[in-house]
């Protein structure tokens, strides 16, 4: 199978990536605090707009100098409260800084601790606090920062971040991490910063954020993207004024660091009593993303594929709840200005086409159609159908695995028998409402009908051929849809469109 164009190259990044951190090592007596922003592993928001970056590429730098490193994951107390969900793993942000000590772990990286950031005693956090002490993490908690972020006397004292436990960390660069953006990795670094000081350690702080990247247009579309991607937080890409008028040389940052810049300069005059080692937002990155770009237009062409698919997962936030109108028309902005069009998705014109083709052999449940399209690798669509049976993303998975098994598509690759088993598990002794199967559903009787059966052993093997794949979904996939699909590793968007009219289905 052909597989799409890359347009990075992960072994240059990599080369330049850590010689960038390693200099910036060097400058401040072996002892500095990296700031990291998005992903560290999984990260497949850039190998989204990136075509060939690897998820795991950065986690692959730190591994040249593991031994040299100590991490410290950052939790806000609200995001703990609120039960914020990492939407790429369906998972909160409390679970996630659980699996990201085990993933650290398993890459050979120490992690120091985790900092609980602006904590206040809530419930959750403390509950979230005991969890880590028991099974033997080291947990510190940090209150907001007394004067932040105009009274930089009073947060550079004892009241503010001399208010804060010191963590206590061994190794030249300890990198400061979270599961999402706010959770307070600025505040902690510039803590530690000033608890050095306070020491004798003369350390010091630098940025690895990887969007929005600093060395190309403002306008590119991989920077678009990224304003796409963090609509809900109200970023904006900005061209960096200081580093501008201080060094004549034109690059891009994001609003929220050019804001806070002239505030973090003065903190870090006040606590070092020297002039500050950083002239520009610019001036505190490490990034050398841009550099591993080899073809600028396999990377346009996929950064606007990623700006469609944040309009859709805004849309459908926007329609369960979890997030507003603004956020769609952010994105809708950014999409006209690129003259992009939700159907320039090719998955979903078929997918609602597939509608019509369902609609044409009898009604899904509750007389609703649902439609799904998958592209394959070698830019085959396919499409699938809700029925009584299974839904529309089972159908669409099967009929897209007998096609790379090559088989004819009106096969049966899962027996009646263990289709109406499941159905009649469902409906007779779960007493569910929606008794079709969805696909985590299908994927398990697809296993199970592997052992006697060849043919769906050979659909089956098949499967990890599909991530990376692009799908959608003309209504909201169920909880075993999405997780289904998610764990496949396909990039799935959906219409804002309800698959029932009951308002509570899957019970």
């Amino acid at each position: 199978m052909k597989t799409a164009a890359a347009g990075f190259d992960n072994n240059k990044y990599l080369e330049q990536q850590t010689a960038a951190i390693l200099e910036r090592v060097s400058r401040f007596e072996n002892k500095l605090y990296l700031e990291c922003g998005g992903k560290l592993i999984f990260d497949y928001h850039a190998s989204r707009v990136l075509p060939g970056f690897d998820p795991n590429v950065k986690m692959r730098v730190f591994q040249s100098f593991k031994d040299k490193i100590d991490v410290i994951i950052c939790i806000f107390a609200g995001d703990i409260e609120k039960k914020k969900i990492r939407a790429d793993f369906g998972i909160t942000y409390d679970t996630d800084t659980l699996k990201l000590i085990d993933d650290y772990s398993s890459w050979g990286l120490n992690v120091a601790g985790v900092v609980i950031t602006r904590f206040e005693e809530q419930p959750g956090a403390v509950q979230f606090k005991n969890l880590l002490e028991r099974r033997g993490i080291r947990v510190y908690t940090h209150k907001y920062t007394k004067g932040y972020p105009t009274d930089v006397d009073l947060i550079v004292s004892d009241e503010g971040y001399g208010a804060n436990e010191y963590i206590e960390t061994s190794r030249p660069v300890v990198v400061v991490t979270a599961p999402g953006p706010g959770s307070g990795k600025l505040a902690t670094c510039l803590s530690q910063f000033y608890h050095d000081y306070r020491r004798g350690i003369r350390s010091g702080y630098a940025k690895l954020e990887t969007f929005p990247i600093w060395n190309l247009p403002l306008s590119h579309p991989v920077n678009v993207a990224y304003e796409a991607a963090t609509a809900d937080l109200g970023d904006i890409n900005l061209i960096d004024n200081f580093h501008l008028e201080e060094y004549g040389e034109t690059s891009v940052n994001y609003n929220r660091d050019i804001e806070a810049f002239p505030v973090l300069k003065r903190i870090i005059e006040k606590i070092t009593g020297e002039k500050s080692f950083y002239q520009s937002p610019t001036d505190m990155g490490v990034n050398r993303c841009g550099f591993g770009i080899f073809d600028d237009e396999i990377v346009k062409e996929a950064a606007k594929q990623e700006i469609i698919r944040r309009y859709f997962r805004a849309s459908c936030d926007y329609i369960t709840g979890a997030g507003t109108k603004q956020t769609i028309d952010k994105i809708k902005v950014l999409m006209d200005n690129l003259e992009l069009h939700s159907k320039d998705r090719v998955t979903v014109p078929a997918a609602r086409d597939a509608v019509t083709d369902g609609a044409s052999r009898g009604k899904g449940k509750d007389g609703i159609v649902s439609g799904a399209a998958i592209q394959l690798k070698d830019g085959t669509l396919l499409t699938g159908s809700n029925s009584e049976r299974m839904h529309a993303a089972s159908a669409l998975i099967l009929n897209a695995s007998k096609h790379l098994a090559g088989m004819p598509s009106n096969i049966h690759l899962i027996p009646q028998s263990i289709m109406s088993s499941v159905r009649y598990l469902k409906d007779k002794v779960l007493d569910g409402r929606r008794i079709s199967l969805d696909l985590e559903e299908v994927l398990i009787s697809l296993a199970i009908s592997a052992a006697n059966n060849p043919a769906a052993q050979m659909a089956m093997d098949k499967l990890k051929e599909l991530r990376g794949c692009e799908v959608h979904l003309t209504h909201l996939p169920s909880p075993g849809d999405e997780a289904g699909l998610r764990k496949l590793g396909i990039n799935h968007t959906s219409d804002p469109q309800f698959a029932s009219r009951h308002l509570v289905d899957e019970v």
